[in-house]
């Protein structure tokens, strides 16, 4: 807890560059902001009258978490420069005010909030001269689902369904975090086994994304024969994942207190290993010597490594750009705590250095899961959760595309107050500078070698 001199005091720090922010938040009269200092540390502030100081005011990574706070619980950020409603669309979207734009020649194109192809809802409002793009506005909040509300008095049961549908291609991640953060609230302590079979389901969700990602990024600069041979790569680690856990996401499998299904036998695991070790080389060297795909993605959408540090920009997208964070390692978390495994980091911050990170880190989530099935110890593999009085929790967990972070508090077997923050809050802001420069046509490269999540973004 502390007063306003404090949360201002931390605002300054965090804006110089002393600390990175990692969520904000609110409930009725208080506001809640996590650092990443030398660790984890959570602030609240007691609203009375439903203001507080804006970190925004001096720290833009801010701006939309707390415009999404107001619209959640009429809390004022006082000093905000951006007042306009964030998930609260109205009545009348069009009315929307995009940020002026001033120039000769220059035109908008709307693009969204529906796409072609079946995504997720976004509105673009790109202004360009001619074909370069010199303005992206997004808007979001179009999948908004009130999670925080929902949680609001769930059991831990069905507050962990919730968190394992935030963002379907993170469901283990957000389950994973929210178990770490329900166990850390209340001091347990899992079977060593299921600490293990967590780390392989998060390691074959990462190859999965990666493999559907590096498909996607080359089928948007008309490479399309890399999205076949990708996208049969990541049904083989789908079919697998469903035939070890029951699911083909592995959705519900981690749980408070362990997880809900184990592992009978590795051989399929192991095979898929092979596989992907055999046929994947293959498709890079093919990335890396075609002409054509290299000219669309070397030097294309370049964001520069100040912005990164700047918006504590997570996964790829950071670490393309030389922020070497990465939570299994940064943090550190059973059982990445006694593993051995690399964190690629690049400097050139463009497409091409996201799809390489992607590519280095499939091969080492091959290597971490061969060496967590080498050491899986025999056991249970769940634990009973015995209710208590109110308990806080917080855990921060490495998913595909960044850190995730679940802040709660519990009561009784109850949840009195969940907060999840995905990845995409502090990397949607980046693709906007990341485009301008470029050309329309490169939009979606762009777009993909990020793939944020709106309904991750979109709580």
């Amino acid at each position: 807890m502390v007063d306003a001199a404090y949360w201002q005091e931390a605002t300054r720090c965090i804006a110089a560059g002393e600390a990175t922010l990692l969520s904000l938040w609110g409930e009725p009269g208080r506001i809640y902001m996590a650092v990443l200092d030398s660790g984890v540390v959570v602030l609240s502030l007691d609203c009375p009258d439903n203001r507080y100081p804006s970190v925004g005011e001096l720290h833009a990574p801010a701006i939309r978490l707390e415009r999404a706070t107001r619209d959640l619980f009429g809390l004022e950020p006082v000093g905000l420069p951006d007042t306009r409603p964030w998930l609260y669309h109205g009545a009348n979207p069009t009315a929307y005010p995009f940020l002026p734009v001033e120039g000769e020649s220059l035109h908008q194109i709307p693009v969204g909030p529906v796409h072609a192809g079946i995504i997720e809802p976004g509105h673009f409002r790109f202004t360009a001269d001619g074909e370069t793009v010199v303005r992206l506005e997004q808007r979001l909040g179009y999948v908004h689902k009130g999670i925080d509300h929902l949680m609001h008095g769930a059991t831990l049961e069905q507050a962990s369904r919730l968190a394992a549908r935030t963002s379907g291609d993170s469901t283990v991640a957000y389950s994973l975090a929210f178990a770490r953060a329900v166990e850390s609230a209340l001091g347990i302590e899992i079977p060593p086994r299921s600490e293990w079979l967590r780390g392989v389901m998060a390691e074959l969700e990462r190859i999965a994304n990666h493999l559907g990602d590096f498909g996607a990024i080359c089928n948007d600069a008309a490479f399309s024969i890399m999205l076949a041979h990708c996208g049969m790569l990541r049904e083989r680690v789908l079919r697998c994942a469903a035939g070890c856990f029951g699911h083909r996401l592995m959705m519900d499998c981690i749980v408070p207190g362990g997880v809900a299904a184990d592992l009978a036998g590795d051989a399929d695991i192991r095979s898929l290993i092979d596989e992907i070790r055999a046929r994947f080389p293959a498709l890079v060297e093919l990335y890396d010597k075609t002409a054509s795909l290299q000219d669309r993605t070397v030097g294309t959408g370049i964001l520069s490594a100040e912005l990164a540090r700047r918006f504590g920009a997570g996964g790829y997208v950071g670490r393309a750009s030389g922020r070497d964070f990465d939570a299994r390692r940064s943090i550190g978390y059973p059982p990445y705590d006694r593993l051995r495994f690399d964190v690629p980091v690049l400097t050139e911050g463009d497409v091409n250095a996201r799809a390489w990170v992607r590519i280095k880190e499939i091969d080492q989530s091959l290597s971490l899961i061969e060496q967590m099935l080498n050491q899986l110890p025999q056991g249970d593999v769940r634990v009973a959760i015995e209710p208590t009085g109110p308990r806080e929790g917080i855990a921060l967990v490495e998913a595909f595309r960044g850190d995730v972070l679940v802040w709660l508090r519990i009561d009784s077997g109850h949840i009195d107050r969940c907060h999840l923050r995905d990845a995409s809050w502090f990397q949607w802001p980046l693709l906007e500078a990341a485009i301008e420069g470029n050309i329309v046509a490169d939009f979606p490269l762009c777009n993909k070698s990020f793939n944020c999540s709106y309904s991750g973004h979109d709580l």
